[in-house]
């Protein structure tokens, strides 16, 4: 019997597995998939039939991804929709790192995330580290109650694209116009977005951050279009 490999086919089903954060035939989620093959599965067969990795992450992997963060920006999917796919985005990357190290596959640049001095709240910045990494960015997640200090720091040591604050409070907000400005005044040409529940665009234009975006999504399409022109 002649065996005919639909690489379409299987491109599709992963990217629906990512999207539906379906991560292999044994998950119990989502329950309307239950049996069926998952991440797992569809991409080790992918890498088994020599389809490049590019070619899976720009063609499935991304493409799901993409789909969760515009459907939770408009409010179609919530918070645990997008943990459950970024579950199974996790698990498509721990097979692909092997050829992130080769140099097989590389990735659009970094990204620094992290939540301001005196604030301890991370779920928001998690859950843009999660679209960003789901969108092909290489995120360097400085964690919580981060200062300036720290985030130049890691400017200096690696070649980062842009910086994304992230505060929840509206005292700890206040605490975003000084890194702000500390970062522009040692790399100007380094873009900082910000972003969190008490901030509007308003505030953003005073401190001078070059994006304010509700949702994680925002940010994807900011870097996006301003650094994968080709």
């Amino acid at each position: 019997m002649n065996y005919s490999f639909d690489e379409n086919f299987y491109l599709t089903q992963l990217a629906n597995c990512i999207e539906r954060g379906k991560v292999n035939s044994s998950s119990k989620i989502p329950a309307d998939m239950i049996g069926q093959p998952g991440v797992e599965e569809y991409l080790s067969e992918l890498l088994a039939q020599n389809i490049p990795p590019k070619t899976i992450l720009d063609n499935a992997l991304l493409i799901g991804m993409n789909r969760v963060g515009e459907k939770f920006r408009d409010g179609k999917i919530f918070i645990p929709d997008v943990l459950i796919a970024a579950k199974a985005m996790n698990a498509a990357m721990e097979i692909l790192r092997p050829y992130i190290v080769k140099g097989d596959l590389k990735l659009k640049g970094k990204i620094i995330l992290a939540t301001v001095k005196g604030d301890l709240h991370n779920i928001g910045k998690n859950l843009v580290r999660m679209v960003l990494e789901g969108g092909g960015w290489e995120v360097i997640d400085l964690g919580i109650d981060v200062s300036s200090e720290k985030i130049i720091d890691t400017l200096n040591k690696n070649d980062v694209k842009a910086v994304g604050l992230s505060a929840l409070l509206t005292t700890t907000m206040l605490n975003m116009k000084e890194i702000v400005w500390d970062i522009k005044n040692n790399f100007p040409l380094i873009p900082v977005a910000v972003g969190g529940a008490p901030l509007n665009q308003k505030f953003a234009d005073e401190i001078k951050a070059d994006l304010y975006s509700p949702d994680p999504q925002g940010m994807l399409d900011y870097l996006n279009k301003n650094f994968c022109l080709n």
